[in-house]
């Protein structure tokens, strides 16, 4: 067994506090064990001016680490589970997803309790399509923008008055401990969240097992089992982020509930599906949720959004 291991992770304030949460995590369980980080700066960290869906989506996030892996510099990649394209590339594998954190969106205000208490033009940030998309659709009245930077940075700019609100992951906010920045959390029903959101995804390079049963006790079955619900819907969609798409599965008894959304940037189309399924097989339920949202006409929909943004 490795004696020493290397985690490629990005520089951003929570990516490093995810990789070092990881490394504390590996250490424990593996007394003798060496982690270290090898902190690296991704091209979606530096392209700052752009909507992600217009640079080259999610997966800006994640090529330059997985560089480092077949370049042998790094043994494993710590990801926001959000931020990993559906499809992996060959030769990668996600080998351990441990347990989620809060999947729900969180509205930030330094004036407002609630999105409905936000008042006629007030101007609300988020970098999500998706978020964008259930704001308008619940909330017209409201100016949303688009808001990129890491979480330090969206915070600034609010206490800055740039916006009345921002909407940010959860997740992210408790893991800094910025807890006590959330004037609301967002319910399902208020923003579905993203496939993924939450949850850490462990990349490493195929056909190492000596590695992957390090990393076995890192995994939770139950939101592996959950986000695999949530990546097969979107990997069957195929919107990347270049559509509002949500994805959200809870466990219980046994058995999974999935909900689905795809919608139109203005918020006007939407489309929503929901199924229930076993655990054992949660991509089944993902591909059935999927194609509910196909047999709508999410698929056109998808088709209209991408060539509106290329």
């Amino acid at each position: 067994m490795p004696k020493k291991l290397i985690i490629a992770t990005r520089e951003s304030q929570l990516a490093l506090w995810q990789a070092h949460h990881i490394r504390d995590r590996l250490q424990t369980l593996h007394p003798g064990l060496t982690v270290e980080l090898l902190g690296m700066t991704t091209l979606g960290d530096q392209i700052l001016d752009s909507p992600l869906s217009r640079v080259g989506g999610k997966g800006l996030f994640v090529k330059e680490l997985e560089q480092a892996m077949l370049a042998d510099q790094a043994h494993l990649a710590v990801h926001s589970l959000k931020d990993v394209p559906m499809d992996l590339p060959e030769g990668f594998e996600l080998t351990a997803i441990p347990p989620r954190e809060d999947p729900r969106d969180a509205l930030v205000s330094n004036r407002y309790k609630s999105l409905a208490a936000l008042p006629q033009g007030a101007r609300v940030g988020t970098s999500s399509l998706r978020r964008q998309s259930q704001l308008r659709a619940r909330y017209p009245h409201l100016d949303v923008d688009t808001l990129r930077g890491n979480v330090n940075t969206r915070l600034r700019k609010l206490d800055e008055d740039q916006y009345d609100a921002i909407i940010l992951a959860s997740a992210g906010l408790k893991r800094l401990g910025f807890a006590e920045r959330i004037a609301a959390i967002l319910s399902p029903e208020e923003s579905l969240p993203a496939a993924g959101q939450g949850a850490l995804g462990i990349e490493i390079r195929s056909g190492q097992p000596e590695i992957a049963q390090l990393l076995a006790p890192l995994n939770d079955p139950v939101t592996a089992a959950c986000v695999r619900a949530e990546r097969a819907m979107s990997r069957l969609l195929q919107g990347g982020c270049q559509a509002p798409i949500g994805g959200y599965a809870t466990a219980k008894n046994g058995r999974l509930h999935l909900r689905g959304f795809v919608a139109d940037l203005e918020g006007v189309r939407v489309y929503r599906a929901e199924a229930e399924g076993e655990m054992a097989d949660p991509d089944a339920l993902g591909l059935r949720v999927g194609q509910a949202l196909i047999d709508q006409g999410a698929d056109q929909l998808l088709a209209e959004l991408i060539q509106r943004i290329g």
